[in-house]
C-alpha cells in the first residue's frame, strides 16, 4: 500500500473517531490499534505488548513532571489578584503610549503568560480585569476584544509554555531550548500587536482615549511596584532554567514554591485555594498526560508502518520548495485549528509532519515554535477557537462579533510566521546562544 494512501487512511480514521465525540486518548489508541491490525496484520496480543512497552516508557518520562507543576502554579496565580496588580503596574508604562490602556491587553497577557503557561487562563484572567475598565473608559469595543483574543494566545508560546513542553516530549527536543526559542517570537508578536493598536489610535484617536499615569514620581513608583509579584515569579522560574541551575521540571517546582510564598506574603493564600488549585492541576494534567501517552503509541504504530520515513522520503524526492512546504503546513494547521484543540493537533500530526520538515532542512526547534504559533492562530479561528469562547463568556457578545474583532490579529500572527520563515534566527538565536554558553 502506498505511504500517502496509508497516511490519508490514518488521518481519516482520526477525524472519524475524534469527530464522533470519543475521548481524544481513546480515539488515538483505537486508530493506532486498527492501523497495526489492518495494514500489518499484527495479532492483538502483539499489539498489546507494544502498547504496554510504549505506555510504560512514556509515562516515566521525567519531563512530564513539569506539566502538573506549571499548571498548579498558574492556577494559584489565577486565583489571586496578581493579574489586577499587573494591570495597575503597567499604567505608568503604557499611559503615554498611542492607544493607552489597550496596550494593557498585550503587555498584561505577555507577563501573565510567563507565569501561567496556559492561553485560556491568560485570556480569562487578564480579560476579566481589562475589558470592563476599557469599556467604562470609552475604548473601542472591538479593538479591545480583538487585542485580548490575539494577545491571550501568547500563553502557548511565552515560557513556561505547556504546549512547548508537550512538543518537546513528543519530538524529543530539549525543552530548555524550546523555552528560549519562544521568547523572541513572543516579543515580536506582542510588538506587532502594540504597533497595530498605535496605528489604530493615529487613524482614529477617539477609539483609544489618551490617559495619563499617576502624577508624580512617587505615585508612579508605587504603581510600578505592583509588578513585583509577577517579576519575582518570572525571575525565579526562567532564571533557574536559563542559568542552568534547574531543569524545566525542577524550575516548575521552584515556581510552585515561589507562588506559595508570594501569595502567603500577600495574605491571599488559603487551604481552600491550595486544594482547589491542586485538584484543578491534577484533572488538567491527567487529561494532557494520558493524551501524550496515547500519542506515543500512535507514533510507535506509525514507526512500524514506516509511514513518516516513507512520506518524508517521497516528499524529499520531489525536491519541493521548502517554503512551499511550510505554506502548505500552515494552511493545513489553520484548517485543523477550525475544528480541533492544540494538543490534538500536535499529537495527530507530529508523527508524520516532523520527519518531513526535518527532511526539508528545517530545525526541529524552529518547527516547534512554528507549530505552537499555528496552534495559537487556531485559538482565534471559529468555530472552535477556545479564546473566542472565553471572551464570549466574559462579555456576552456574539461569537461572530468576537471573531471579526480578532481578524486583524489573526493577520498579524500570519505576518509573524512569515517573518520567522524568512528570518529563522529570530527563533534560533537564543537556543544557539545557550548551546555556546
Amino acid at each position: 500500500m502506498e505511504p500517502l494512501l496509508i497516511g490519508l487512511i490514518v488521518l481519516l480514521l482520526l477525524f472519524v473517531f475524534l469527530g464522533s465525540g470519543m475521548p481524544i486518548f481513546a480515539g488515538i489508541l483505537v486508530v493506532a490499534t486498527l492501523s497495526l491490525m489492518i495494514v500489518l496484520g499484527f495479532p492483538f496480543d502483539r499489539i498489546g505488548a507494544i502498547a504496554t512497552k510504549v505506555v510504560l516508557s512514556s509515562a516515566m518520562k521525567w519531563e512530564l513532571a513539569a506539566i502538573p507543576l506549571f499548571i498548579f502554579m498558574g492556577d494559584l496565580v489565577f486565583r489571586s489578584d496578581i493579574s489586577d496588580r499587573i494591570f495597575r503596574g503597567l499604567r505608568p508604562v503604557i499611559g503615554g503610549l498611542p492607544g493607552g490602556l489597550l496596550h494593557s491587553n498585550v503587555l498584561g497577557c505577555t507577563m501573565f503568560a510567563s507565569v501561567s503557561g496556559s492561553s485560556t487562563a491568560t485570556t480569562a484572567t487578564v480579560g476579566k480585569i481589562t475589558l470592563p475598565t476599557l469599556k467604562d473608559m470609552g475604548y473601542d469595543r472591538q479593538l479591545a476584544i480583538g487585542s485580548l483574543a490575539g494577545a491571550g494566545s501568547l500563553g502557548l508560546l511565552i515560557p513556561p509554555s505547556i504546549m512547548l513542553i508537550i512538543y518537546g516530549v513528543l519530538a524529543e527536543v530539549s525543552i530548555i531550548k524550546l523555552f528560549a526559542a519562544g521568547i523572541l517570537p513572543g516579543i515580536l508578536i506582542s510588538a506587532l500587536f502594540s504597533a497595530y493598536i498605535a496605528y489604530r489610535h493615529f487613524r482614529d484617536p477617539a477609539s483609544s482615549p489618551d490617559i495619563g499615569g499617576a502624577s508624580g514620581l512617587r505615585a508612579q513608583l508605587c504603581e510600578l511596584a505592583q509588578l513585583g509579584p509577577v517579576v519575582i515569579l518570572m525571575g525565579l522560574v526562567l532564571g533557574s532554567i536559563y542559568s542552568g541551575l534547574a531543569t524545566p521540571s525542577e524550575a516548575a517546582a521552584v515556581g510552585v514554591a515561589a507562588a506559595l510564598v508570594v501569595l502567603a506574603a500577600l495574605r491571599q493564600l488559603s487551604l481552600k485555594m491550595i486544594w482547589e488549585s491542586g485538584m484543578s492541576a491534577v484533572m488538567s494534567s491527567c487529561s494532557i498526560c494520558i493524551i501524550l501517552i496515547a500519542a506515543s503509541f500512535l507514533s510507535s504504530a506509525m514507526g512500524y508502518l514506516h509511514l513518516p520515513q516513507n512520506v518524508a522520503g517521497a516528499i524529499g524526492s520531489l525536491n519541493a520548495n521548502p517554503y512551499a512546504l511550510v505554506a502548505l503546513l500552515a494552511l493545513f494547521y489553520i484548517l485543523l485549528g477550525c475544528f480541533l484543540d492544540g494538543i490534538s493537533i500536535a499529537v495527530m500530526t507530529l508523527p508524520v509532519t516532523l520527519p518531513i520538515v526535518v527532511q526539508a532542512g528545517f530545525d526541529p526547534v524552529w518547527y516547534g515554535v512554528f507549530l505552537v504559533i499555528m496552534v495559537e492562530v487556531g485559538l482565534i479561528t471559529p468555530p472552535l477557537g477556545l479564546n473566542l469562547f472565553v471572551i464570549q463568556g466574559l462579555t456576552g457578545e456574539s461569537l461572530g462579533l468576537i471573531a471579526r474583532a480578532a481578524i486583524p490579529f489573526f493577520i498579524l500572527m500570519i505576518i509573524a510566521v512569515i517573518l520567522l520563515v524568512m528570518f529563522p534566527q529570530i527563533v534560533l538565536f537564543l537556543p544557539d546562544l545557550l548551546s555556546r554558553v
